[in-house]
C-alpha cells in the first residue's frame, strides 16, 4: 500500500489495512451517526458498507468499478463513526488507504487533481482576488450544469474583508514567545481575515508571529483524496519552514488542518495546537477586555472541530467573555454541513442537502451572525446563505473576538 512517509515526530503507527479493515465487527453502531447513510438509507454508503467494499476490493472479490467506487468517493470523511465506534475502528486510515491503492488503478482527472493541489488552488484563488475576477465569475456559473465542477468553481465567493478594522496594538516592551501561524492554501486567501484576528489576539498577549508562506499547508487535501505522494510533498515544505521558523508551537486557525499538521507535519520537537485554545490557556488571557455586542450567535461546530480538535468547551468558554453576546449551538445533527475539503465542489447533491438542513437550523434560531471555525465550512454556508440573498454573516470565533478586543497588552 502506498502510503505518507512517517515523520520520526508522529507516534501513529500504520497498520496494515487488512488489519485495520479486521478490527470493524459490522455491529452498526455508527450508522445513525453517517450523514450520507442518513441520507440515502442505503448500507454502501454507510462506514459499515464502506469498510466492507474495502475489504472486498483488497481480496479481489470485488470489481474496482465507477459503480463501487463511488460510494468510497461519496463519503465525506467527518469521521463521526470512528468518534462513536466502541471498538475504535481507525476508519480514517481505512478510507485514506483504499483510496491510495485506488489512486494506483485509476488516473483522476486533470480538474480533480487541480482541486486537490494546495499550491495550485492557492495561485488561483490569489489571482482570482487580484483580478477581483469574483465579481463576474458568478456569471458564468450559468453556462456550466448545475452539478459539473465548473459551475461549483464558478459560485465560490470570497466572503471576508481584505482586512478587519481593528485598534492598533502598542509595541510589547519583551516577547514572551515565538509562535507560528499556518497560513495554510485556500485560507490564506478566503480567510484572511480570520488570520489577521489570530495574529492580532497573539500580538495582545506578548507574543511575536511568525507566518507561514501561502499555499504551505497541512496536505490534508491531497491525502484525503489518495494521492499520498502529494500529500508528502506538501508535508515535507511545510515541516521545512516551521523547523526554520524558531517557533516552539505551531497554531491552526482552520479546524479541517489540525490532524495533519500534527499528524504529518509537525517536527520534533514543535507542539501542534488550536489557535483558539492556545489563546484561552494563556495565562495572560483572563486580563483582556472586550467590549459589549448585544447579538445573538448560532455556533455551527464542524466536524473536524468535534472530531479532532476538540476543545469546543474552551471555544464556548472563550466566547463568553464577549458581554451581552448570546451563542446558541446549531443541532448536532446532521452534524456535518457537506463542505468537507473539496467534497461540496466534487459532490454537489449530497453536499447541498446537509448545507440546507444546517441553514434551516441557524435560519429558525433567527441569529445575527453565524460561526464556524473552519474555513471550507465557512465558503460553503456563505454560498448557500448568497442563494437565498441572506443577510447572515458567517464569522470565525476568533475575528469576532478580535473585533471586540478593548485593550492591548497587560
Amino acid at each position: 500500500m502506498s502510503s505518507v512517509p512517517a515523520h520520526p515526530s508522529v507516534r501513529i503507527a500504520e497498520p496494515p489495512l487488512r488489519e485495520l479493515i479486521d478490527a470493524c465487527v459490522m455491529c452498526g453502531l455508527c450508522l445513525p451517526h453517517c450523514p450520507t447513510y442518513r441520507l440515502a438509507g442505503n448500507e454502501a454508503e454507510s462506514p459499515r458498507g464502506r469498510i466492507a467494499l474495502a475489504a472486498g476490493l483488497l481480496d479481489g472479490a470485488i470489481a474496482a468499478d465507477p459503480a463501487t467506487l463511488i460510494h468510497l468517493d461519496q463519503c465525506l470523511g467527518c469521521l463521526s463513526c470512528q468518534a462513536v465506534c466502541p471498538s475504535q475502528v481507525r476508519y480514517e486510515e481505512i478510507l485514506v488507504g483504499t483510496r491510495a491503492r485506488l489512486n494506483e488503478l485509476r488516473a483522476p482527472s486533470r480538474l480533480l487533481r487541480a482541486l486537490r493541489d494546495p499550491r495550485l488552488l492557492t495561485r488561483a484563488a490569489r489571482l482570482a482576488a487580484w483580478t477581483r475576477a469574483w465579481r463576474w465569475l458568478p456569471r458564468l456559473a450559468g453556462l456550466f450544469p448545475r452539478a459539473s465542477v465548473l459551475h461549483r468553481l464558478a459560485q465560490v465567493q470570497p466572503i471576508v474583508p481584505d482586512t478587519l478594522q481593528l485598534n492598533k496594538l502598542p509595541a510589547a516592551a519583551t516577547k514572551r514567545s515565538r509562535v507560528a501561524l499556518l497560513r495554510g492554501c485556500v485560507a490564506s486567501v478566503q480567510d484572511r481575515d480570520t488570520l489577521q484576528a489570530a495574529r492580532y489576539l497573539l500580538e495582545a498577549l506578548g507574543h511575536e508571529v511568525v507566518e507561514t508562506a501561502p499555499g504551505e499547508c497541512c496536505g490534508a487535501l491531497p491525502r484525503h483524496g489518495g494521492d499520498n505522494a502529494g500529500a508528502a510533498r506538501v508535508a515535507a515544505e511545510t515541516r521545512q519552514t516551521l523547523e526554520a521558523s524558531g517557533a516552539e508551537v505551531v497554531l491552526t486557525c482552520a479546524s479541517g488542518c489540525h490532524g495533519d499538521l500534527r499528524d504529518q507535519v509537525r517536527p520534533r520537537g514543535v507542539r501542534v495546537a488550536d489557535a483558539l485554545a492556545f489563546l484561552f490557556e494563556d495565562a495572560r488571557w483572563p486580563s483582556l477586555r472586550f467590549r459589549a455586542l448585544d447579538k445573538r450567535a448560532a455556533l455551527h461546530l464542524p466536524c473536524t472541530q468535534v472530531n479532532v480538535v476538540g476543545n469546543v468547551g474552551q471555544l464556548r468558554a472563550a466566547l463568553a467573555r464577549i458581554p451581552g453576546l448570546s451563542v446558541v449551538d446549531l443541532p448536532s445533527q446532521p452534524r456535518c454541513c457537506g463542505a468537507a475539503g473539496s467534497y461540496f465542489i466534487e459532490n454537489p447533491a449530497i453536499a447541498d442537502a446537509l448545507r440546507d438542513e444546517k441553514l434551516a437550523q441557524a435560519d429558525a434560531l433567527a441569529p445575527d451572525l453565524l460561526l464556524t471555525t473552519n474555513v471550507g465550512c465557512r465558503i460553503h454556508l456563505g454560498n448557500g446563505l448568497r442563494e437565498t440573498a441572506s443577510p447572515l454573516d458567517v464569522v470565525h470565533p476568533l475575528a469576532l473576538l478580535a473585533r471586540q478586543l478593548d485593550n492591548a497588552h497587560p
